[in-house]
């Protein structure tokens, strides 16, 4: 699986409120690690990766994540961040813990 997020940086040149506070959560939350891509959608240059990627997707809103599970389904967009933790971080980290607590509880087990 791919993480994207994608921030705005508005007309003026200054940052997206609401994307700033989102990378902040991602950060205090430890999430942060997770991201594999950060694009910017500048609103002075279409032509910006993120600008382009909103395109593609038909995304008007920021920030925005694009989730790829490379196993040739469409990437899923969340434009929602607690959304986003909720269907795929917090997901994942369950799956996690439970195949550790699987391991731990049979230590004859071992990794392939």
């Amino acid at each position: 699986m791919t993480i994207t997020l994608v921030k705005k940086i508005l007309k003026d040149g200054s940052p997206c409120a609401k994307c700033a506070d989102v990378l902040q959560k991602l950060k205090e939350s430890g999430h942060m690690s997770r991201i594999d891509d950060i694009l910017v959608a500048d609103e002075r240059d279409p032509n910006s990766p993120g600008m382009q990627l909103a395109r593609q997707y038909q995304v008007d809103r920021a920030p925005f994540f694009l989730v790829d599970h490379e196993d040739g389904q469409d990437p899923v967009i969340f434009t929602v961040y607690l959304k986003f933790v909720r269907e795929v971080l917090e997901q994942e980290a369950s799956e996690s813990d439970e195949l550790k607590e699987i391991m731990k509880d049979n230590p004859d087990l071992d990794f392939l």
